[in-house]
């Protein structure tokens, strides 16, 4: 009896530490930027990197080119194809009006104008890409301006992330935090110190491994994403048992069970 006893109480002690901490997640894998010298001494702290824009234009990217002549409208609208009036520009909006109102890179890396045909910008910057059109605009249409630049890009999000999905980004650049709140920030089940960050390269793709949790990914050649970059993050192995939120109603019954019983058990007895 004194055995049988003992080894309930144990059951129940066990039963009670599982539901107190088999659900806790450490604050240290849900925090971002750590940096413990930095919070010791209540100081502030620089982390250079400078944000230049490098992309180079690959296929399947969309340019916005708009052709501003005022001396002769009709031979820069000849150009574009297009009206330059903005009320034309405002009959469409969404996705659908980027890619009417954009030119996308082939798979070679041209894109066709009128008058001038194909012109290859792979491996060009948005303003190496500018300086490159305007040379070749300018040989059929004088004093024209041309205004340049990248329509969208792509950004993946995978993993433990609250909404994952393919996005859409309309400005030049975008850094790793932007993104991941574009998706509603990391679930708790993050393991945030090793995301990974998948990114095209001339020779096929490259793996990165960042940590989101360390001050230093401010600094890093990573911070700032490119287009059609793939984001994933990790789960931390307590998702691994199968669970994504703890049974607590379950444990709670079965401890409750196990109570019971052995009230009984003892009032018999």
């Amino acid at each position: 009896m004194k055995y049988m006893n003992k080894l309930l109480r144990v059951g129940l002690v066990a039963a009670l530490f599982a539901v107190a901490f088999a659900s806790c997640v450490p604050q240290k894998k849900m925090l971002y930027l750590k940096d413990a010298q930095m919070a010791a001494e209540n100081i502030s702290k620089e982390y250079v990197n400078d944000r230049t824009i490098d992309y180079k234009l690959q296929p399947g990217d969309n340019l916005y080119i708009r052709f501003l002549n005022t001396i002769d409208e009709r031979s820069a609208a000849s150009l574009t194809g297009y009206l330059s009036s903005s009320n034309n520009n405002n009959m469409m909006s969404g996705d659908a009006s980027i890619y009417l109102q954009s030119y996308t890179l082939d798979k070679e890396g041209c894109i066709e104008l009128p008058l001038t045909g194909k012109i290859d910008l792979k491996n060009l910057t948005v303003d190496e890409a500018k300086e490159k059109l305007q040379m070749e605009v300018n040989k059929f249409v004088n004093q024209t301006t041309l205004i340049v630049k990248l329509s969208n890009f792509n950004l993946t999000l995978l993993g433990e992330v609250s909404r994952p999905g393919m996005y859409k980004v309309y400005q030049s650049q975008i850094n790793l935090f932007e993104a991941v709140a574009m998706a509603g920030n990391l679930t708790n089940f993050a393991k945030n110190d090793e995301v990974k960050i998948i990114r095209q390269t001339d020779h096929g793709s490259e793996i990165v491994t960042v940590d989101m949790g360390s001050a230093d990914i401010l600094s890093s050649p990573y911070y700032y994403l490119k287009p059609n970059d793939i984001v994933y993050v990790e789960p931390l192995k307590i998702k691994q048992w199968g669970f994504t939120t703890f049974p607590y109603s379950t444990v709670i019954s079965v401890v409750t069970l196990g109570v019971t019983l052995y009230s009984i058990f003892m009032y018999k007895n």
